[in-house]
């Protein structure tokens, strides 16, 4: 298992990333990271909306684009459902129409961006519980998507799962690996938020939160520069 800091530094360009771990403490926690190389990628935000969910916002007035901006976190009774893209609302409703965690993330397709096809990553969680979905482009040559479901649980104090959309060594990208079984160092989510803030490519960053689950509110949020309002 390689620590988060090893998995992300090895990761020249993560692209988007969700986390669920439990940090030193015992502290359950989700995280969402993202990262850019375009003008239009990192001209966006991370913030609260007053429903009190957590939204990707272009930073100043623009038309929509609904492969970069969604909301990236909302709660759904006691479940906080989060991801990379306009999925997250799809789930969260499902959820709050009787669906379970599975039946929720079923369906979902990666995203429609050649040549890479971005994979849909998505989260449900409680405090002791997540379930990760990804919906990816089948790495053969059907355009059909691969959808996995991973259930994870009993996590140990200082262990984390976390899947990134893409993976790249300087040179190529590539979609990311299925999932990363992690180590955590930090304990509690500010020092959570530095860890992976401090993994990720300096060059690269755009916004990254960190939240317990039902405390979507309580987000810290950390920001590459000051975002207009």
């Amino acid at each position: 298992m390689n620590q988060l800091k090893e998995a992300l530094r090895g990761n020249r360009y993560p692209g988007r990333g969700v986390l669920w771990c439990r940090t030193a403490d015992g502290a359950s926690l989700g995280a969402y990271f993202l990262t850019g190389r375009s003008p239009a990628s990192k001209a966006r935000t991370l913030r609260h909306t007053p429903e009190g969910e957590l939204i990707v916002a272009p930073t100043q007035a623009c038309d929509h684009d609904h492969l970069r901006h969604y909301v990236a976190a909302r709660q759904s009774g006691d479940l906080v459902v989060f991801g990379n893209g306009e999925q997250v609302s799809t789930v969260a409703d499902r959820l709050g129409s009787g669906a379970p965690p599975a039946s929720a993330l079923d369906g979902l397709d990666y995203e429609p961006d050649p040549p890479i096809f971005t994979p849909r990553l998505t989260v449900i969680a409680d405090g002791s519980r997540a379930w990760f979905g990804a919906a990816r482009r089948s790495g053969g040559g059907r355009s059909a998507t691969n959808r996995l479901t991973l259930q994870v649980g009993d996590l140990e104090p200082g262990e984390g799962v976390l899947m990134t959309t893409y993976h790249s060594n300087g040179h190529e990208i590539a979609t990311g690996a299925p999932f990363l079984e992690v180590g955590i160092d930090a304990d509690g989510p500010r020092n959570l938020l530095d860890e992976l803030w401090e993994s990720l490519p300096p060059q690269l960053r755009i916004a990254a939160a960190v939240f317990p689950p039902g405390g979507l509110a309580r987000s810290d949020i950390r920001q590459a520069a000051a975002a207009p309002v």
